[in-house]
């Protein structure tokens, strides 16, 4: 099986291009940039190729571009997909993607797939994937996927697009806007040093998160808090828990901040059976264990 990554000069392109040649698979990347593109093919020992030859020589089409790419990517490359072939897109939203690829793409199988994890993972074993099919075609291909994810040990979820974006508004903007909201506000103290040295196990976690985000693609961030459908209205619900939570300590009621507390906890352990075990995970997720 031959499979073509559009955009597999990038890190989450090269991550599954690795991913395929240990299974024997051949695999052909593309890439807007020639020097990442060479340096890629160096670093993996593959063919490379422009989208449209590579899509002609292709059985299977990831797509792995930055969202705003999606669908001039998808429409520059449609004309060429035959009728046996299967498109699947990876990017981090799923409504834009899978539109724009029920809209140029008029053979072939199509599906939204989404990969919740970043090019740092070892392998697909305890991962969580988001398939986003649409039809019973597109269901078909998804449980081969799934099949194929899950002998790997990989985590499948099935939803529709649009619930999937819904998700992903709490799930990446809410995270990645809180932790860069912390960053700001650890870099406004200016006393990174001195904070590190006596910081205790929460603060720890904490500076895990903020700098995890901090250190990755800024493009791709980006892309995410202008693209997720309502991220702006989560955010500002944030804001305004920020604020009640903030006039609390300003006035110095214990009693309310402790009777909103405990009745935050209570919702949390319906919620979560495993609710109790938070605090040993943490310590778990700062000590590496």
């Amino acid at each position: 099986m031959r499979v073509a990554i559009i955009g597999g000069s990038g890190k989450m392109g090269r991550w599954f291009a690795r991913l395929l040649l240990k299974e024997g698979k051949e695999v052909v990347i593309t890439g807007r940039n020639e020097g990442k593109l060479l340096e890629a093919r160096r670093e993996l020992g593959v063919e490379t190729a422009t989208n449209v030859d590579a899509v002609k020589r292709a059985d299977v089409v990831v797509i792995s571009v930055p969202i705003e790419s999606v669908e001039p990517v998808i429409e520059q490359v449609s004309p060429y997909v035959r009728s046996e072939q299967v498109v699947i897109d990876i990017t981090s939203v799923k409504v834009l993607p899978v539109e724009a690829m029920h809209r140029h793409i008029k053979t072939g199988i199509t599906l939204g797939v989404h990969p919740m994890f970043g090019p740092g993972a070892k392998g697909l074993a305890g991962q969580n994937f988001a398939l986003t099919p649409t039809s019973d075609e597109e269901r078909a291909l998804a449980r081969k996927v799934r099949e194929y994810l899950e002998a790997r040990g990989g985590r499948v979820v099935e939803m529709t697009p649009q619930e999937h974006d819904e998700m992903m508004t709490i799930v990446l903007g809410l995270s990645h806007f809180i932790a860069l909201v912390s960053a700001d506000t650890l870099l406004s103290v200016d006393r990174q040093g001195l904070m590190r040295a006596v910081g205790g196990t929460t603060y720890r976690l904490l500076l895990t998160l903020v700098e995890s985000v901090v250190s990755e693609d800024a493009e791709l961030y980006a892309s995410l808090q202008v693209n997720l459908p309502g991220v702006a209205d989560v955010e500002e619900l944030f804001r305004k828990g920020a604020e009640s939570w903030l006039a609390l300590v300003r006035s110095k009621d214990r009693q309310e901040f402790v009777k909103k507390m405990r009745a935050m906890r209570g919702k949390f352990e319906e919620a979560n059976p495993d609710f109790g075990k938070a605090y040993e995970m943490m310590y778990q997720i700062v000590d590496g264990s």
